[in-house]
């Protein structure tokens, strides 16, 4: 087996010598030992010891390169620390400032002795206890100064440590270079000159700011601070500002039917749920989840449902639901289509994912300012403001679930004359369909978590109590009112989820 694993490697040697270059005899032993059984296998690398990240990055080995460009970095600013680095500067800055105080506590002594104070006594106290603080300050400070050899000693130690291991796996990573390339002849291989003067610059490029900056803070500002102007921030703040203005002018019938839509719509739902009579509300929730989940989502149901009326929660918690209901109503009905047209036109999604992404990277709060911005606080910004937070989950399940229905089925499919519409809504939807419900499900979820952050631009409900909870400190109200957000989240969880297959 050996024999025949040795012959294998033995046919590989001239592409071995057209991968690494140099040093071909070398590489040949090696390369033969390694691949002699799967896995890691020890061997000591002279140049890639000698070299460190540099030799990874000639090698195009840049991930190994990264690696040991920060381990050997960290290595260096020991070193540099303990031989040209100010080790008790922050001892002795604490010195400068109680020796500041101490001059103001003499010149108080001072005075009060002239005008025989009855604080003479505690400040003479006073001033006892920072003598011995800064006797203590002065001697960290030049006891710290004396540390420059350990840190010597440590930082070689870190750096041969790490020349060490660098050693210990160039072989292995190299031959796993080899391994890929062999497949990919696009990886890179080889020892490039070029790529060992960048990874030269690279290398000098982080470790010598970095020594210097943890050796010797002051000696380049540039380092310790960015390079900016405050007024840059100011002018295009200030320009945003008048592009808000603009678009609030412009756009203000805009604005106004949108906000007149949705306060219809709430309007709506506020009557559904807050004024039809709660027991029939109760029994329709609790049937719809019988329907859906069965008698155990039921039976939860009913105990949810029970905690928020029985704690004085049903009211608030009916306009939670409505506020939740308009969002997602308008969420799914738009983000369903929106993710059909993508799924079928990858060019398009290609546009929308970052919309996306910035959607669901934004921190809520943001989300705050230009919807009261254009439309003012109250419940239509609540709304805005969770299908903003709300809607991506729904388009990227939609084009997800669209994306994986098997391409065998569709061309079955159209084999048999099935035009585009019945393609989508016999074939593609139905398939997808488990897919797109949990995006829904997902889209439902997170409008309920904007229940809290809604809550601060005016939208009433159960975020309102969990609000004044935070600002009064107080604690029992906040964990019911939060307890109860969680029932209705878990409540339409259940039923949109339905019974697990």
């Amino acid at each position: 087996m050996e024999e025949s694993s040795t012959e294998a490697v033995t046919r590989l040697n001239p592409l071995i010598d057209n991968f690494v270059g140099q040093n071909r005899g070398y590489y040949r032993r090696v390369f033969a030992y390694v691949m002699q059984a799967p896995g890691y296998r020890f061997t000591l690398n002279g140049a890639a010891g000698l070299l460190g990240p540099i030799w990874f990055g000639a090698r195009g080995l840049w991930s190994w390169f990264l690696i040991f460009m920060l381990l050997e970095t960290l290595a260096f600013i020991q070193i540099g620390r303990g031989l040209f680095g100010d080790l008790g500067r922050d001892a002795r800055e604490r010195a400068a400032r109680i020796a500041e105080t101490l001059d103001l506590r003499q010149q108080q002594i001072s005075a009060a002795e002239q005008s025989g104070a009855s604080t003479l006594d505690a400040l003479k106290r006073a001033t006892e206890s920072l003598q011995d603080a800064l006797k203590q300050a002065e001697l960290t400070a030049t006891t710290a100064d004396a540390t420059g050899l350990f840190y010597v000693l440590v930082g070689l130690a870190l750096l041969i440590a790490f020349k060490v291991l660098a050693a210990s796996i160039a072989n292995w990573a190299l031959e796993g270079q080899f391994a890929r390339w062999r497949s990919d002849r696009s990886f890179a291989h080889g020892w490039s000159w070029t790529r060992t003067g960048l990874a030269t610059l690279l290398f000098g490029l982080v470790m010598a700011p970095s020594t210097l900056k943890f050796a010797q803070p002051e000696a380049i500002p540039l380092l310790s601070e960015f390079p900016t102007n405050r007024t840059w921030r100011l002018g295009v703040g200030d320009g945003i500002q008048a592009a808000f203005d603009w678009t609030k002018t412009a756009g203000r019938g805009f604005f106004d039917t949108i906000t007149f839509g949705m306060r219809m719509l709430l309007d709506g739902l506020e009557i559904v749920f807050v004024g039809t009579p709660w027991p029939v509300v109760a029994l329709v929730v609790i049937l719809l989840g019988y329907l859906t989940g069965g008698p155990r989502v039921a039976i939860f149901t009913t105990a949810a449902l029970a905690y928020l009326g029985l704690l004085d929660f049903w009211e608030k918690a009916m306009a939670t639901i409505s506020l939740l209901g308009a969002a997602a109503l308008i969420s799914i009905s738009l983000g369903i289509p929106l993710g059909i047209y993508c799924a079928r036109r990858p060019r398009t999604f290609a546009i929308v994912r970052p919309i996306l992404d910035f959607m669901q990277s934004m921190p809520s709060f943001v989300y705050l300012i230009p919807v009261v911005a254009f439309i003012g606080s109250g419940k239509p910004a609540g709304v805005v403001a969770t299908m903003i937070f709300g809607s991506p989950p729904v388009i990227r399940f939609t084009v997800l679930g669209l994306q994986q229905v098997p391409d065998s089925i569709r061309e079955a499919a159209l084999a048999f004359g099935a035009t585009p519409r019945y393609l989508l809504w016999r074939v593609d939807l139905p398939l997808a369909a488990r897919t797109i419900m949990a995006g829904v499900n997902q889209t439902i979820l997170l409008s309920l978590a904007m229940v809290v952050v809604a809550s601060l631009i005016g939208a009433k409900g159960l975020g309102e109590d969990v609000l004044e909870a935070l600002q009064y400190a107080a604690a029992g109200q906040g964990i019911l009112a939060g307890l109860a957000i969680l029932f209705c989240a878990l409540i339409l969880d259940r039923i949109v989820a339905g019974k697990r297959r």
